[in-house]
């Protein structure tokens, strides 16, 4: 699927790996994976011209990733292989379809990256709007490589993403690792978080709603995204705003893996389609696109087993046939 917006509008930064996702039978399928990297093919699918700034293994699995990339139309910053192997997740499903992870990622080629060569590449690419990160690559043995990236990218003008989507499991100092998280989020201008992600991070409120309120009181960011799973999703603002998005008829959902991610680049991708937005005077008319455009990349991506972003037009489509129920439960 090649995109045919080639100016580069967004930059992302993360982990690229190959998800061993259980099956009943006690084998493993090998699908591609990493949510940074959903991620950036999920972009590039909606049609936003994507550069994906981290290496990837000369491995079959690194190839793999690469030629995904590249079908989709993200260009990478960094084309030439790297002879560390791919990062490697053990995935299990609940009977609910939700994921739980187990990460290989010691030496691996999505971690060789500093601080200093992520910027080098996004200053090579001047008509960068964006730049988006977080899952793994807000560990905090990592802190040294994204936190000052994400710092200088903001100084430098642009609107800085953080996705928390927290990994718990697998972090063995769960203090450092909120803090990290947190610091990261300090660095957003949007921010995107679960309702999970808020319980992890011990935020203060008696529901997400008001977790997610109170968390965005406390940093820098104009936006935030949360979402609810079978709940729906929430669009928060600095200044009380707040619409809800929710399917207005149930959905089979088959898995969720992916689906954070798919709703993370449909919400940023009417963002940038929008004409002279700005964030921190987000008006009712486009916050209800973005969210809608949000929750029907999200929905579709559930639709199918494993992370398989939806196009644009898939995404319009389905906003179309089958609108979402959307009500703004507070304004300013």
């Amino acid at each position: 699927m090649e995109n045919p917006e080639t100016t580069l509008k967004i930059a992302t930064a993360g982990e690229a790996l190959i998800d061993l996702i259980g099956r009943p039978d006690g084998l493993f399928d090998p699908c591609l994976g990493g949510s940074v990297f959903n991620f950036t093919r999920a972009m590039a699918r909606q049609q936003i011209g994507t550069l994906y700034l981290n290496p990837l293994s000369g491995d079959r699995f690194g190839r793999r990733l690469a030629q995904a990339l590249a079908a989709d139309g993200v260009q990478l910053a960094r084309p030439e292989p790297v002879p560390q192997p791919t990062s490697l997740a053990v995935v299990a499903l609940s009977e609910a379809g939700h994921p739980d992870y187990a990460f290989y990622r010691q030496g691996v080629a999505d971690r060789a990256v500093s601080a200093e060569g992520l910027m080098r590449s996004c200053d090579a690419a001047p008509t960068l709007e964006m730049v988006c990160s977080g899952c793994l690559a807000l560990a905090p043995e990592d802190a040294q490589i994204y936190l000052p990236w994400l710092a200088a990218c903001r100084q430098a003008g642009k609107t800085v993403v953080v996705d928390a989507n927290l990994r718990p499991s697998v972090m063995p100092d769960m203090a450092a690792y909120r803090r990290h998280v947190l610091a990261a989020l300090q660095l957003a201008d949007v921010i995107k978080a679960s309702d999970e992600d808020l319980g992890h991070l011990g935020i203060a409120g008696s529901t997400p709603l008001e977790q997610a309120k109170n968390l965005l009181a406390g940093t820098n960011a104009h936006l935030m995204a949360l979402t609810l799973g079978g709940e729906g999703a929430c669009l928060l603002t600095r200044g009380g705003q707040v619409w809800r998005a929710r399917e207005a008829a149930p959905v089979k959902v088959v898995d969720t893996v992916g689906a954070g991610d798919c709703f993370l680049a449909g919400l940023l991708t009417a963002v940038l389609l929008e004409k002279d937005l700005v964030l921190a005077q987000l008006a009712d008319a486009p916050a209800r696109r973005i969210v809608s455009h949000a929750l029907a990349s999200a929905t579709l991506c559930v639709m199918q087993r494993g992370c398989v972003p939806p196009s644009r037009d898939e995404v319009l489509a389905r906003m179309r046939d089958f609108p979402c129920q959307l009500t703004a439960e507070t304004s300013v």
